[in-house]
This record gives C-alpha cells, sequence and structure tokens, in this order.
C-alpha cells in the first residue's frame, strides 16, 4: 500500500495566531456592533458582556476541533471531521449546507453590507434600490475576478486582512482614551436600560456570533505545525481571546463622544457618526472606505470558497448535475460551471436579505396578527444552524472515544454542547416560534432537495 504523505511541518505558533486572528476578525464587527448596542437598549455592560460569551463560546468549540485536529492530521477542516468520524451521508449532508445556505449567505450579506456603505458614503438611502445595484455588483465583479484571475483574488484576500484591522484599532485606542478623559466611558458603563433589554441579550448573543464566524477554518493548518499539541489550542485560545478584547474596546469607543440616546439614534450610521465625531468628517470617510475595503475582502473569501464548494461535491460525483459542474475549464483552471451555481444562489440570498427580510409576503399566525414569512437574518441563523451541526460531533465523541483523556472526551464536549445548545436558544428568543419554524420548513426542503441528489447520483452509478 501506498503510503500518505505528510505534511510539511512549516509553520510555528506566530503563523497560527496570526490565522485565528486573520479569520476571525472581519467586517462583522461593524455593523453588529450596532444591532447589538440596540438590542441591549444602549446598555454597554450587557453589549460587553454578549462579546464576551460569544468569545468564550467560539474558545470552547475551537477547542474541541483543534483537539480532533491532533488526530486527524489529515482532515482539512469540518467536512472532513464529519466524513472521518460519522461517515460520508453526515458530510454531504454538511457539504450541501454550506454549499447551498453557509458560502453563499455571508458571501451575500458581507456584498449588501458594503454596498450599504458606499451608499451612506455618496449621501444615499443605505438599504435602497442603489444599495441593491452595489450589492450586484460587487458579487458579479468578485466572482468573474475569482473565474478569470484567482492569483489577483488571493492577493487582494491578503490585502484586505491588514486594512480591516486599521479601523478597529484606531477607534479602539483614540475613542478609549478620549471617552476616559471626557468622562463618556464611565456613564456609558453605568448606564442602565429598561427592564425590556434583558432579552436583547439572548438576541445580541444570536446577532453577534457573525462577528467570530471563521474560526473553524482556522484548524485546518494542524498538519502542517511543528507543535500542533501546543501551538493550536494556543493559537485559538490566545487568538480568541483577543478578538474579543479589541471587539470590547471597539464597541466601548463608541461612547467617547456619543451619549447612549445619540449612539442609538444613530442606527446603521453609527461607525460613520463616530468616526467623523473622533477623527472628523475627512478622516471619517476615509476610514469609511476602509471598512467597505474590508467587507469586500471578507466577502470575497466567502465568495471564494463557495465557488468551489460545489465543485468539490461534485468531484465525488454528487449535487445537482455533477458531470457538468465538476468540469474544468481550460484557459481559467476553474469550474466556471461550479462558479455560476454559486452566484446564482448567492443571487437568491441576495434577494431574501434585500427584500424578503424587510418585506416578505403577508401571513397570519392563527391569532389575527400579521407576521412576515421568511423575516429572519439569513447570515445569523446560518450561522446557528452551523453550532447544531456541530452536535453530533460531539455526541460521537463522548460515545465513542475511549482513548481519549477525560477533558478531552466529556469536559470538551460537554461544554461545547451546551455551547451550541445555548446559542440555538437565543436564536429561538431572537426570532420567535413561528419564525424558527418558517426556517426549519425551509432548510428540510433543501436539505431534502440535497439527499435527493446524493440518492440520484447513487443511482446513476448503479
Amino acid at each position: 500500500m501506498e503510503k500518505v504523505k505528510m505534511m510539511e511541518k512549516r509553520y510555528g505558533l506566530p503563523t497560527a495566531l496570526s490565522m485565528v486572528v486573520g479569520i476571525v476578525i472581519g467586517s462583522g464587527i461593524f455593523f453588529k456592533a450596532v444591532k447589538l448596542l440596540n438590542l441591549t437598549g444602549g446598555s454597554m455592560k450587557n453589549a460587553l458582556l454578549v462579546i464576551s460569551a460569544v468569545g468564550a463560546i467560539c474558545i470552547v468549540c475551537s477547542l474541541f476541533f483543534a483537539n480532533m485536529g491532533r488526530e486527524y492530521v489529515h482532515c482539512n477542516g469540518l467536512i472532513d471531521y464529519a466524513e472521518a468520524t460519522l461517515g460520508t451521508k453526515y458530510a454531504y449532508f454538511i457539504g450541501w449546507f454550506m454549499t447551498t445556505f453557509y458560502y453563499p449567505i455571508i458571501g451575500a450579506t458581507l456584498s449588501y453590507i458594503a454596498a450599504s456603505y458606499v451608499s451612506l458614503l455618496i449621501g444615499k438611502e443605505m438599504y435602497g434600490v442603489v444599495t441593491l445595484g452595489f450589492a450586484v455588483f460587487f458579487m458579479i465583479t468578485l466572482t468573474v475576478i475569482n473565474m478569470l484571475s484567482p492569483k489577483i483574488a488571493g492577493k487582494l484576500q491578503v490585502s484586505t486582512t491588514i486594512i480591516k484591522l486599521i479601523p478597529l484599532v484606531l477607534m479602539s485606542v483614540v475613542g478609549i482614551a478620549i471617552g476616559i478623559g471626557n468622562g463618556n466611558c464611565a456613564r456609558a458603563l453605568s448606564y442602565v436600560a429598561d427592564s425590556s433589554s434583558g432579552s436583547g441579550i439572548f438576541a445580541g448573543v444570536c446577532a453577534f456570533a457573525f462577528s467570530y464566524e471563521g474560526w473553524i477554518s482556522s484548524t485546518s493548518i494542524n498538519a502542517e505545525l511543528k507543535n500542533p499539541k501546543r501551538d493550536l489550542p494556543l493559537a485559538l485560545i490566545v487568538g480568541c481571546t483577543f478578538c474579543t478584547l479589541i471587539y470590547m474596546a471597539y464597541v466601548l469607543s463608541m461612547s467617547a463622544t456619543l451619549s447612549v440616546e445619540e449612539i442609538i439614534a444613530a442606527g446603521d450610521q453609527l461607525p460613520a457618526v463616530a468616526f467623523g465625531n473622533v477623527f472628523g468628517d475627512v478622516f471619517s470617510s476615509v476610514i469609511l472606505v476602509f471598512i467597505i475595503i474590508s467587507c469586500l475582502g471578507t466577502a470575497n473569501g466567502m465568495i471564494l470558497c463557495s465557488m468551489r464548494s460545489a465543485y468539490s461535491l461534485a468531484v465525488r460525483g454528487l449535487g445537482p448535475a455533477p458531470e457538468a459542474i465538476s468540469e474544468i475549464d481550460k484557459s481559467t483552471g476553474m469550474p466556471l460551471k461550479s462558479c455560476i451555481f454559486s452566484l446564482g444562489l448567492m443571487g437568491f440570498w441576495l434577494f431574501q436579505t434585500s427584500t424578503l427580510f424587510f418585506q416578505g409576503p403577508l401571513v397570519f399566525n392563527g391569532t389575527g396578527n400579521p407576521e412576515w414569512l421568511l423575516a429572519w437574518e439569513a447570515d445569523e441563523i446560518c450561522i446557528i444552524t452551523l453550532y447544531a451541526l456541530y452536535i453530533p460531533l460531539f455526541i460521537f465523541v463522548m460515545l465513542k472515544k475511549n482513548d481519549y483523556s477525560f477533558l478531552q472526551r466529556y469536559i470538551l464536549p460537554i461544554l461545547a454542547t451546551v455551547s451550541s445548545l445555548f446559542m440555538c436558544y437565543c436564536c429561538y428568543v431572537s426570532y420567535g416560534l413561528n419564525q424558527v419554524i418558517y426556517y426549519l420548513i425551509f432548510f428540510a426542503i433543501v436539505m431534502g432537495i440535497g439527499v435527493y441528489y446524493r440518492d440520484s447520483s447513487k443511482r446513476k452509478k448503479q
């Protein structure tokens, strides 16, 4: 039997740490901070509590996968872990979810957010027709760049990693310094919101999970670390802790020149207002450009993954039209039909975000009160779904891994399971029973289509 080649042990702790920070810190902080402060009724203490809670959940779950990464050294991310432990059926199930929900939703959402900041920059309505037009343009442009010139797309990804840290660090350091000097930070921390903001903490957890998303990808380099048993867990703990602290500092810095009432009144324009008050209108516009580039850089990473996701299923003979989607274009070296399939899915989710999320088809819940169908924020609910999909892996380890230590077999999986269930509960509190049911019905339909294509592919092979 041919021996499996081991990946070269090339990376140390600094590389692992920079990868964790670079992946986790994206663009979510810029627009989820606004929603978080609104959900907590302007309570800075509750907002910081949410940020630290989600950070702790991130650390617990990432440590579980870091432990798996040390055993399954040839595996590359969540789908490979699922296949190595629970088999090909569950791995396909997760792969189909990532293809149809996760990657296209995040790619479409970030394109839309980048477009909304462009609209703000040029003085247009943040969530109007102009924003939708820019979002479509960004999605198509990034898809074409990835299709025709993957090298340029890769350089874009690297350059935006540094750019997105600039506004966070600047605002955190300068804003907090000003806020401490004028007493605004102390007043914000002592502000007591009304009692109705308590449930906003759970909704805030659901919303802010987006800002930490991506940590699962950082476990993919475990086979290339010189000392994976030490470096990967350490990088995850230190990296996620750093992200938590910089997020907390950024959110606190919003109070540097704004009262709690002004923060809430600013709404989605909070970054522009806060940066303008601290640095002046001209520099604020420059920072807004940095935020737009950051959003587009993160969107590019998700679009890059989305374009390859359908292809990764197709080369295994799975998914719709695997023969066609697995074709590689000779001139570009890219699976163009997989790219087009991805763009179509992103188009649907952009429509859901920009239209159905705000004004969906009118339905009734049986009490005569109107509600909106599909009125859930796709980026949030798909991330919570991913946490739910982790749970079978946690259970597998508790039931099957006799060779693990007590900490590895029980403590970490139990903590990770409780954390994931807590995320699901926060989603329920945030959206309510009816919207969760609507989503689960839609989720079941899409996943059922995936199962149909898997079985169809098997029948063709037979």
